[in-house]
């Protein structure tokens, strides 16, 4: 099959023929009919993640079909429309039974732990605890979107923030998660500031509904959205992951406010600097979002079926493996105003 391969970390990736992959007894091999590129790639093929092993292929959100099954599979039969969330459960421990796979202790990631859906086929894990059957109304293409970005996005204002109706979210970085997260803020009827540096970034997320929007470069961002929300909002959510971004979301918040860290922080002298005696004085939440299990999927595929949540709006382009190539190194630069979805087949 064709696919992405990265020889090392920072090495330029190239489109090579690879062996296809078989399925464990319990799990699968997916045709892949469309996967997401996001900043999680590019930190993966920048060597921030000491899961992989490199030669390696990345991409972690995914849709397709399958082709063929383990013998321990019940679930699922050749032929089915699939996606799958980027963090599979083991489908054994506590937490998987208690359907919270994101935080499974054992937990296999497409495009991290083992090769990933930046190629034709790809190999999923305990199938029958992770796979997720696609609707009929459901396109590939934004179902690819969801398994990283969107459902990361959903999980963390519905199950961790428990965004209310009214209430004032802040978004940090108008990227594909965080357009994802104006979306769904406005869908739970909550009132939106998107922040990010890129003014048609911005423009998007005022199409998608929020409320205000400020550019980050050369901006005071706490006090603006001070200003903006009667002191402060809510919630703030770190959708890029930065210290800048991280301590701006923080110090955005209003007393007792929640923050949601998605961004993946990279480390500076072995810790992320954070704004801690803001926290405490205030006595803000910290929540981290970590995907979303599949046993969560239904309630958000149900909003997708009544149009009530419409992530294919924020697809903005879609290219070949060849072009995926290419972009994946300089990802964490590029001018994204929403989702970049990687077609195989082209």
């Amino acid at each position: 099959m064709r696919a992405v391969v990265v020889d090392a970390a920072r090495a330029l990736p190239e489109v090579r023929e690879v062996p296809e992959p078989t399925p464990a007894p319990g799990g699968v091999v997916v045709r892949v009919m469309a996967t997401g590129m996001c900043r999680s790639d590019w930190h993966g093929w920048a060597g921030h993640d000491d899961d992989i092993v490199f030669p390696h292929v990345p991409g972690h959100e995914l849709a397709g079909v399958v082709v063929e099954t383990g013998a321990e599979v019940g679930r699922w039969r050749a032929g089915d429309r699939v996606t799958v969330p980027f963090v599979c459960g083991c489908g054994r421990c506590e937490w998987c039974r208690a359907g919270d796979a994101q935080v499974c202790p054992h937990q296999q990631q497409p495009g991290f732990t083992h090769w990933g859906s930046f190629a034709e086929y790809v190999a999923l894990h305990a199938a029958d605890t992770n796979l997720v059957g696609l609707p009929e109304r459901v396109d590939f293409a934004t179902a690819a979107s969801l398994g990283c970005r969107f459902a990361t996005a959903y999980r963390a204002l519905v199950g961790r923030a428990r965004v209310g109706e009214g209430e004032w979210v802040t978004v940090l970085g108008a990227g594909g998660v965080g357009l994802s997260a104006v979306m769904i803020a406005r869908a739970l009827g909550a009132r939106v500031v998107a922040v990010d540096r890129n003014p048609a970034a911005l423009a998007v997320a005022a199409e998608l509904g929020a409320d205000h929007t400020v550019p980050a470069d050369g901006t005071d961002v706490p006090a603006t959205v001070a200003e903006l929300t009667g002191g402060g909002s809510h919630v703030a959510v770190d959708a890029v992951g930065s210290e800048q971004t991280c301590a701006d979301a923080i110090l955005s918040l209003r007393r007792r406010g929640r923050h949601v860290q998605i961004g993946l922080l990279p480390p500076i002298d072995g810790h992320p600097r954070l704004p801690m005696a803001r926290v405490i004085g205030w006595e803000l939440d910290l929540l981290g979002s970590h995907g979303m299990a599949a046993a969560d999927y239904p309630g958000m595929m149900a909003l997708i079926e009544r149009d009530l949540l419409q992530p294919q709006r924020l697809i903005e382009r879609t290219i070949g493996l060849g072009e995926a190539a290419a972009l994946l190194p300089r990802f964490d630069r590029a001018a994204v105003a929403g989702i970049t979805v990687v077609d195989p087949a082209r």
